[in-house]
Protein backbone atom coordinates (compact mmCIF):
# COMPACT_ATOMS: atom_id res chain seq x y z
CA UNK A 1 0.00 0.00 0.00
CA UNK A 2 2.83 2.40 0.82
CA UNK A 3 4.38 1.67 -2.57
CA UNK A 4 1.16 2.74 -4.29
CA UNK A 5 1.16 5.92 -2.22
CA UNK A 6 4.68 6.72 -3.39
CA UNK A 7 3.74 6.27 -7.05
CA UNK A 8 0.72 8.54 -6.60
CA UNK A 9 3.01 11.16 -5.10
CA UNK A 10 5.46 10.73 -7.99
CA UNK A 11 2.61 11.26 -10.48
CA UNK A 12 1.97 14.67 -8.82
CA UNK A 13 -1.76 14.74 -9.44
CA UNK A 14 -1.93 18.39 -8.41
CA UNK A 15 -0.32 19.29 -11.76
CA UNK A 16 -3.14 17.73 -13.81
CA UNK A 17 -5.60 20.67 -13.77
CA UNK A 18 -3.00 22.89 -15.43
CA UNK A 19 -2.15 20.37 -18.15
CA UNK A 20 -5.84 19.66 -18.85
CA UNK A 21 -6.74 23.35 -19.18
CA UNK A 22 -5.49 23.78 -22.74
CA UNK A 23 -7.15 20.65 -24.10
CA UNK A 24 -10.44 21.40 -22.34
CA UNK A 25 -10.44 24.93 -23.71
CA UNK A 26 -9.42 23.98 -27.25
CA UNK A 27 -12.04 21.26 -27.57
CA UNK A 28 -14.79 23.38 -26.02
CA UNK A 29 -14.16 26.39 -28.25
CA UNK A 30 -14.10 24.15 -31.33
CA UNK A 31 -17.40 22.29 -30.87
CA UNK A 32 -20.61 22.41 -28.85
CA UNK A 33 -21.50 19.62 -26.41
CA UNK A 34 -17.83 18.66 -26.31
CA UNK A 35 -18.31 16.39 -23.29
CA UNK A 36 -20.38 14.01 -25.43
CA UNK A 37 -17.50 13.25 -27.80
CA UNK A 38 -15.36 10.20 -27.08
CA UNK A 39 -12.54 12.00 -28.92
CA UNK A 40 -12.57 14.67 -26.19
CA UNK A 41 -12.17 12.10 -23.41
CA UNK A 42 -9.40 10.27 -25.26
CA UNK A 43 -7.60 13.60 -25.74
CA UNK A 44 -7.94 14.35 -22.02
CA UNK A 45 -6.65 10.87 -21.11
CA UNK A 46 -3.68 11.34 -23.44
CA UNK A 47 -2.90 14.70 -21.85
CA UNK A 48 -2.89 13.06 -18.43
CA UNK A 49 -0.49 10.47 -19.80
CA UNK A 50 1.90 13.14 -21.06
CA UNK A 51 1.78 14.99 -17.73
CA UNK A 52 2.40 11.90 -15.63
CA UNK A 53 5.22 10.91 -18.00
CA UNK A 54 6.76 14.34 -17.57
CA UNK A 55 6.45 14.13 -13.79
CA UNK A 56 8.02 10.67 -13.65
CA UNK A 57 10.85 11.76 -15.97
CA UNK A 58 11.39 14.93 -13.92
CA UNK A 59 11.56 12.91 -10.71
CA UNK A 60 14.03 10.52 -12.31
CA UNK A 61 16.19 13.13 -14.08
CA UNK A 62 16.54 15.47 -11.11
CA UNK A 63 16.89 12.52 -8.74
CA UNK A 64 19.87 10.92 -10.45
CA UNK A 65 21.55 14.32 -10.89
CA UNK A 66 21.15 15.23 -7.23
CA UNK A 67 19.07 18.32 -8.03
CA UNK A 68 16.35 17.32 -5.56
CA UNK A 69 18.71 16.48 -2.70
CA UNK A 70 17.78 19.60 -0.74
CA UNK A 71 14.56 20.54 -2.50
CA UNK A 72 11.92 22.77 -0.92
CA UNK A 73 8.26 21.76 -1.10
CA UNK A 74 6.83 18.44 -2.21
CA UNK A 75 9.30 15.57 -1.79
CA UNK A 76 10.56 13.69 -4.85
CA UNK A 77 10.52 9.93 -4.73
CA UNK A 78 13.88 9.05 -6.33
CA UNK A 79 15.78 11.69 -4.36
CA UNK A 80 14.20 10.50 -1.11
CA UNK A 81 14.94 6.85 -1.92
CA UNK A 82 11.28 5.80 -1.70
CA UNK A 83 11.40 4.70 -5.36
CA UNK A 84 14.65 3.54 -6.93
CA UNK A 85 16.06 5.16 -10.05
CA UNK A 86 15.71 1.84 -11.88
CA UNK A 87 12.03 1.56 -10.97
CA UNK A 88 11.35 5.13 -12.04
CA UNK A 89 13.17 4.66 -15.32
CA UNK A 90 11.00 1.62 -16.02
CA UNK A 91 7.90 3.65 -15.15
CA UNK A 92 8.97 6.35 -17.63
CA UNK A 93 9.20 3.75 -20.40
CA UNK A 94 5.86 2.14 -19.57
CA UNK A 95 4.06 5.48 -19.27
CA UNK A 96 5.64 6.69 -22.49
CA UNK A 97 4.51 3.62 -24.42
CA UNK A 98 0.95 3.80 -23.05
CA UNK A 99 0.74 7.51 -23.82
CA UNK A 100 2.03 6.91 -27.35
CA UNK A 101 -0.71 4.36 -28.02
CA UNK A 102 -3.35 6.66 -26.53
CA UNK A 103 -2.15 9.55 -28.69
CA UNK A 104 -2.20 7.29 -31.76
CA UNK A 105 -5.83 6.43 -31.06
CA UNK A 106 -6.64 10.14 -30.82
CA UNK A 107 -4.96 10.83 -34.17
CA UNK A 108 -6.82 8.05 -35.96
CA UNK A 109 -10.14 8.95 -34.33
CA UNK A 110 -9.73 12.57 -35.40
CA UNK A 111 -8.33 12.18 -38.90
CA UNK A 112 -8.77 8.55 -39.94
CA UNK A 113 -7.84 7.91 -43.55
CA UNK A 114 -9.26 11.17 -44.87
CA UNK A 115 -6.68 13.65 -43.62
CA UNK A 116 -3.29 12.12 -44.28
CA UNK A 117 -1.31 15.34 -43.88
CA UNK A 118 -2.86 16.11 -40.49
CA UNK A 119 -2.36 12.51 -39.36
CA UNK A 120 1.32 12.75 -40.31
CA UNK A 121 1.69 16.13 -38.59
CA UNK A 122 0.05 15.03 -35.34
CA UNK A 123 1.91 11.75 -35.27
CA UNK A 124 5.18 13.67 -35.38
CA UNK A 125 3.90 16.13 -32.78
CA UNK A 126 3.22 13.13 -30.56
CA UNK A 127 6.83 12.00 -30.89
CA UNK A 128 8.04 15.54 -30.22
CA UNK A 129 5.82 15.81 -27.12
CA UNK A 130 7.18 12.50 -25.81
CA UNK A 131 10.72 13.74 -26.34
CA UNK A 132 9.94 17.07 -24.64
CA UNK A 133 8.29 15.38 -21.64
CA UNK A 134 11.38 13.29 -20.98
CA UNK A 135 14.21 15.60 -22.01
CA UNK A 136 13.19 18.43 -19.71
CA UNK A 137 15.46 16.99 -17.01
CA UNK A 138 16.76 13.67 -18.35
CA UNK A 139 20.13 13.43 -20.06
CA UNK A 140 23.22 15.61 -20.34
CA UNK A 141 21.54 18.14 -22.64
CA UNK A 142 18.29 18.48 -20.70
CA UNK A 143 16.73 21.72 -21.89
CA UNK A 144 15.24 22.51 -18.48
CA UNK A 145 18.79 23.04 -17.21
CA UNK A 146 19.59 25.71 -19.77
CA UNK A 147 16.57 28.00 -19.44
CA UNK A 148 14.44 26.67 -22.30
CA UNK A 149 11.70 25.21 -20.11
CA UNK A 150 9.56 28.36 -20.38
CA UNK A 151 9.52 28.18 -24.18
CA UNK A 152 8.53 24.51 -24.25
CA UNK A 153 5.82 24.95 -21.60
CA UNK A 154 4.32 27.86 -23.52
CA UNK A 155 4.37 25.88 -26.76
CA UNK A 156 2.97 22.59 -25.44
CA UNK A 157 0.59 23.73 -22.68
CA UNK A 158 -0.65 26.79 -24.55
CA UNK A 159 -0.28 26.73 -28.32
CA UNK A 160 -0.40 22.99 -28.92
CA UNK A 161 -2.82 22.35 -26.07
CA UNK A 162 -5.48 24.80 -27.28
CA UNK A 163 -4.89 25.06 -31.02
CA UNK A 164 -3.94 21.39 -31.44
CA UNK A 165 -6.98 20.07 -29.61
CA UNK A 166 -9.29 22.33 -31.62
CA UNK A 167 -7.82 21.04 -34.89
CA UNK A 168 -8.79 17.51 -33.82
CA UNK A 169 -12.40 18.58 -34.35
CA UNK A 170 -12.45 21.32 -36.98
CA UNK A 171 -9.48 20.10 -39.06
CA UNK A 172 -8.11 23.62 -39.44
CA UNK A 173 -6.67 26.41 -37.32
CA UNK A 174 -9.06 29.03 -35.95
CA UNK A 175 -6.65 31.93 -35.55
CA UNK A 176 -8.89 33.63 -32.99
CA UNK A 177 -8.05 30.72 -30.68
CA UNK A 178 -4.46 31.90 -30.65
CA UNK A 179 -5.52 34.42 -27.99
CA UNK A 180 -6.85 31.93 -25.39
CA UNK A 181 -3.90 29.70 -26.30
CA UNK A 182 -1.56 32.55 -25.34
CA UNK A 183 -3.51 33.05 -22.10
CA UNK A 184 -3.15 29.41 -21.05
CA UNK A 185 0.45 29.31 -22.23
CA UNK A 186 1.50 32.38 -20.26
CA UNK A 187 -0.23 31.20 -17.09
CA UNK A 188 1.43 27.80 -17.47
CA UNK A 189 4.82 29.50 -17.77
CA UNK A 190 3.91 31.52 -14.66
CA UNK A 191 3.49 28.26 -12.73
CA UNK A 192 6.91 27.10 -13.95
CA UNK A 193 8.43 30.45 -13.03
CA UNK A 194 7.08 30.18 -9.48
CA UNK A 195 8.61 26.73 -9.24
CA UNK A 196 11.93 28.04 -10.54
CA UNK A 197 11.91 31.05 -8.20
CA UNK A 198 11.29 28.73 -5.26
CA UNK A 199 14.24 26.52 -6.24
CA UNK A 200 16.54 29.23 -7.63
CA UNK A 201 19.19 29.13 -4.89
CA UNK A 202 19.52 25.36 -5.02
CA UNK A 203 19.40 25.29 -8.83
CA UNK A 204 22.22 27.83 -9.03
CA UNK A 205 24.43 25.66 -6.82
CA UNK A 206 24.09 22.58 -9.06
CA UNK A 207 24.30 24.48 -12.36
CA UNK A 208 20.64 24.40 -13.37
CA UNK A 209 20.33 27.67 -15.28
CA UNK A 210 16.60 28.36 -15.33
CA UNK A 211 15.38 31.83 -16.31
CA UNK A 212 14.78 32.60 -12.64
CA UNK A 213 18.43 31.83 -11.93
CA UNK A 214 19.62 33.85 -14.91
CA UNK A 215 17.47 36.89 -14.14
CA UNK A 216 17.75 36.95 -10.37
CA UNK A 217 15.04 37.21 -7.75
CA UNK A 218 13.69 40.73 -8.43
CA UNK A 219 13.68 40.49 -12.23
CA UNK A 220 11.99 37.11 -11.98
CA UNK A 221 9.17 38.81 -10.06
CA UNK A 222 8.81 41.41 -12.83
CA UNK A 223 8.82 38.63 -15.41
CA UNK A 224 6.08 36.90 -13.44
CA UNK A 225 3.94 40.04 -13.46
CA UNK A 226 4.36 40.30 -17.23
CA UNK A 227 3.26 36.70 -17.68
CA UNK A 228 0.06 37.02 -15.64
CA UNK A 229 -0.89 40.47 -16.95
CA UNK A 230 -0.11 39.37 -20.51
CA UNK A 231 -2.46 36.43 -20.03
CA UNK A 232 -5.19 38.82 -18.85
CA UNK A 233 -4.74 41.14 -21.85
CA UNK A 234 -4.93 38.20 -24.26
CA UNK A 235 -8.09 36.90 -22.55
CA UNK A 236 -9.73 40.33 -22.67
CA UNK A 237 -8.87 40.77 -26.34
CA UNK A 238 -10.47 37.43 -27.23
CA UNK A 239 -13.61 38.37 -25.32
CA UNK A 240 -13.71 41.78 -27.04
CA UNK A 241 -13.60 40.05 -30.43
CA UNK A 242 -15.93 37.15 -29.70
CA UNK A 243 -18.21 37.96 -26.74
CA UNK A 244 -21.84 38.57 -27.75
CA UNK A 245 -23.51 38.77 -24.35
CA UNK A 246 -22.55 40.59 -21.18
CA UNK A 247 -22.36 37.34 -19.22
CA UNK A 248 -19.70 36.14 -21.68
CA UNK A 249 -17.26 38.23 -19.65
CA UNK A 250 -17.79 36.04 -16.57
CA UNK A 251 -14.40 34.41 -17.20
CA UNK A 252 -12.90 37.48 -15.54
CA UNK A 253 -13.69 35.89 -12.17
CA UNK A 254 -10.76 33.52 -12.79
CA UNK A 255 -8.40 36.50 -12.74
CA UNK A 256 -9.53 37.87 -9.37
CA UNK A 257 -7.47 35.31 -7.37
CA UNK A 258 -4.60 35.94 -9.80
CA UNK A 259 -4.67 39.64 -8.92
CA UNK A 260 -4.47 38.77 -5.24
CA UNK A 261 -1.70 36.34 -6.11
CA UNK A 262 0.39 39.06 -7.78
CA UNK A 263 0.16 41.23 -4.68
CA UNK A 264 1.26 38.27 -2.58
CA UNK A 265 4.21 37.51 -4.88
CA UNK A 266 5.60 41.03 -4.49
CA UNK A 267 5.66 40.64 -0.69
CA UNK A 268 7.36 37.23 -0.58
CA UNK A 269 10.96 37.29 0.63
CA UNK A 270 11.41 33.61 1.48
CA UNK A 271 11.55 31.52 -1.75
CA UNK A 272 9.91 28.58 0.05
CA UNK A 273 6.69 30.61 0.25
CA UNK A 274 6.28 30.39 -3.53
CA UNK A 275 5.26 26.75 -3.17
CA UNK A 276 1.83 27.73 -1.86
CA UNK A 277 1.29 30.05 -4.84
CA UNK A 278 1.75 27.30 -7.42
CA UNK A 279 -1.65 25.76 -6.74
CA UNK A 280 -3.39 29.14 -6.91
CA UNK A 281 -2.18 29.88 -10.43
CA UNK A 282 -2.78 26.33 -11.67
CA UNK A 283 -6.35 26.22 -10.35
CA UNK A 284 -7.07 29.73 -11.64
CA UNK A 285 -5.92 28.63 -15.09
CA UNK A 286 -8.24 25.63 -14.95
CA UNK A 287 -11.09 27.86 -13.75
CA UNK A 288 -10.49 30.18 -16.71
CA UNK A 289 -10.59 27.23 -19.12
CA UNK A 290 -13.73 25.82 -17.52
CA UNK A 291 -15.57 29.15 -17.53
CA UNK A 292 -14.62 29.76 -21.16
CA UNK A 293 -15.75 26.24 -22.06
CA UNK A 294 -19.16 26.88 -20.50
CA UNK A 295 -19.56 30.42 -21.83
CA UNK A 296 -18.43 30.33 -25.46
Amino acid sequence: MNNIKYWIKAARLRTLPLSLSGVLLGCALAVDSWWHFSLFWWAMATTIGFQVLSNFANDYGDGVKGTDAQRTGEARMVASGLITAKQMKRAVWVTGILTFFSATIVVFMAFGQQHYLLSFLFFNLTLLALWAAVRYTVGGGAYGYSGWGDVFVFAFFGLLGVLGSSVLFIKQIDYYLLLPAITVGLLSVAVLNLNNMRDADQDALIGKRTLAVRMGFQKAKIYHNILVLGALVSALLYAFLRAQELWSWAFIFAFIPLGIHLIRVQKISDPADYDAELKKVALSTFLYALLMALIF
